[in-house]
């Protein structure tokens, strides 16, 4: 007899599950109650009740290239979040002219897009967690083509900043859902490298942006962008559409139940259609048709603020706070490069924007090396505590030092940022060769990038069960500081130049950095307390 498949039996989700973990015991029940009642002694029923077995307990049912594949996709949507902040920086001259506004004006679009970047994915990742991450996705990227159209349609400063606040509100919160699915599909050991991939296109968002717009600003004129945007945002939803999969833990489990007709891919439609009869027939089943996975929604405000509620936990604040402060050097950079190579050096909107190349291989490198030191760090404090690491399987980390496991793999691009911020500074200040920024800017890619995917990693690592939620709180403290780093640069380098303008923000990093000590030293202790009151609160909560 051929072993009984996988998804013939994890179609019939009961309605009353409520959490993953029920859905996994509830499906380990029905596997072994089918294989009982067909036949105990028969070699392949054996067999196959192994396999089901070894299937629920593995965290995700996903090969690492599918995991890889999965996160690559969902790290779609980061990317287009954040070139969509920077991507018409090189323009703004020509926007502003044609608008008949200022300078000043339109660099405002820019930190109302951050503003609303840290507001908007409060609220939506509450719903992800519930309705899953799929159809957010999509629902995501169809306003976000519709603003993109009427973007490159408008002709008044006005509409211009409405429709860019309206644009954020609808993409940013990809950005957060790209960490749900890391959480989704990783366990803690194989983390660091999709922690990577997450964290490489918010540097590469505000380094290929500014490239692709000038090339676009100087040829097609800068409403063109937003067409661009808008054809780009077209096909990665026809993407989304036909091939992505459903990995919110509260429908799908591990990935090995069949979601809801609202949460299929285009092939899993295809494939229940042909195959799904045909299987319970083999099975040996009554060839009815399967019951739908029906998961009853109980949505709450209280839920779709879990966000906020989880930035004033003490660990999540530290590491948010900081890390913002952290990243909002990239966005000061970013937003004063225009200017100052304009300035010293001469350069057109083209050409300014082929200087944020290396920000890009900067953060290519970073992803490679910080995404393995990531996991070899995590396995040798793992080998140190004595503790076999299974990478198919979410281990306790209750007693595991993971912030040290992390942070240690920090220090490197960490220091290398706050030098190269500084030193850059000074660079475009001593007008020295045009080279010297632009090498530097890789080595600034370099060090935010890895520094970045640290951040990723670890907030997910000490929430994972609300990874989305983790992520959007992160993102509050992180582009609120990125709005006014770039609100607030400009007016700094005409008070005080552009070297002690940079120095200033280097010296912030530097003076604020205990905050990583108190991280390792209390962070374990924090989440002890954490599980506790969790675990106090649930045993209070009436069945």
């Amino acid at each position: 007899m051929e072993p009984v498949p996988v998804l013939v039996h994890l179609e019939k989700a009961p309605s009353s599950l409520v959490a993953s973990h029920e859905v996994a015991s509830q499906w380990q029940s029905d596997i072994n109650t089918v294989v009982t009642d067909v036949d105990g002694s028969d070699p392949a029923i054996e067999t196959s009740q192994s396999e089901l077995t070894e299937t629920l307990q593995r965290h995700s049912v996903y090969t690492t290239w599918e995991k890889r594949l999965i996160v690559i996709s969902a790290a779609f949507g980061v990317l287009f979040a954040a070139w969509s902040a920077q991507i018409y920086l090189p323009s703004i001259d020509a926007a502003a002219h044609d608008l008949q506004t200022s300078v000043q004006q339109i660099n405002l679009t820019v930190t109302a897009y951050m503003i609303f970047q840290s507001i908007a994915p409060i609220f939506v990742t509450g719903y992800a967690d519930i309705m899953g991450r799929r159809p957010v996705y999509i629902i995501c990227f169809i306003l976000y083509i519709a603003v993109s159209i009427a973007l490159a349609l408008t002709d008044t400063y006005p509409s211009l900043i409405v429709l860019r606040s309206v644009q954020s509100i609808v993409i940013s919160s990809t950005q957060a859902l790209c960490q749900g699915v890391v959480a989704d599909v990783s366990t803690s050991a194989e983390r660091g490298q999709y922690a990577a991939l997450v964290a490489l296109p918010t540097i590469l968002g505000p380094s290929l942006g500014p490239v692709i717009g000038g090339a676009i600003a100087t040829y097609l004129g800068w409403r063109s962008i937003f067409w661009f945007l808008a054809i780009t945002g077209a096909i990665d939803l026809a993407v989304l559409f036909l091939f992505f999969p459903e990995t919110c833990r509260y429908i799908v489990g591990n990935g090995s139940i069949l979601p809801t007709p609202a949460n299929r891919t285009f092939l899993q439609w295809l494939y229940v259609r042909r195959r799904v009869k045909k299987q319970q027939v083999d099975a040996a089943l009554p060839p009815t048709p399967p019951a739908e996975a029906k998961l009853k929604v109980h949505f709450a405000w209280a839920k779709s603020l879990s966000a906020l509620v989880l930035l004033f936990e003490k660990e999540i604040f530290l590491l948010s706070s900081y890390g913002g402060l952290l990243f909002a050097g990239i966005y000061a950079v970013g937003t004063a490069s225009p200017t100052l190579f304009t300035k010293y050096y001469g350069l057109n909107e083209f050409q300014i924007g082929l200087t944020y190349l290396p920000l890009a291989a900067g953060s290519v490198v970073a992803a490679i090396l910080v995404g393995k030191g990531l996991n070899w760090n995590f396995n040798r404090h793992a080998r140190r505590l004595g503790i076999t690491v299974d990478s198919s399987r979410q281990m306790d980390l209750a007693k595991f030092p993971i912030e040290k496991a992390r942070i240690e793999i920090l220090l490197p691009p960490f220091v290398l940022s706050i030098v190269v911020v500084a030193v850059w500074g000074r660079a475009i200040e001593q007008q020295a060769s045009v080279a010297v920024p632009i090498v530097l800017i890789f080595f600034l890619g370099l060090g935010l990038s890895g520094s970045a995917s640290v951040f990723n990693a670890l907030i997910t690592d000490i929430r994972p069960e609300k990874a989305a939620a983790a992520s959007a709180s992160n993102n509050i403290l992180k582009f609120l500081l990125g709005a006014a780093a770039s609100a607030a640069i400009q007016p700094l380098i005409s008070a005080v130049g552009p070297g002690p303008a940079f120095a200033i923000i280097a010296v912030l990093n530097v003076v604020l950095s205990p905050c990583l000590v108190i991280v390792v030293r209390k962070g374990m202790k924090w989440r002890q307390e954490i599980r506790e009151k969790e675990a106090r609160r649930a045993n209070e909560t009436p069945l």
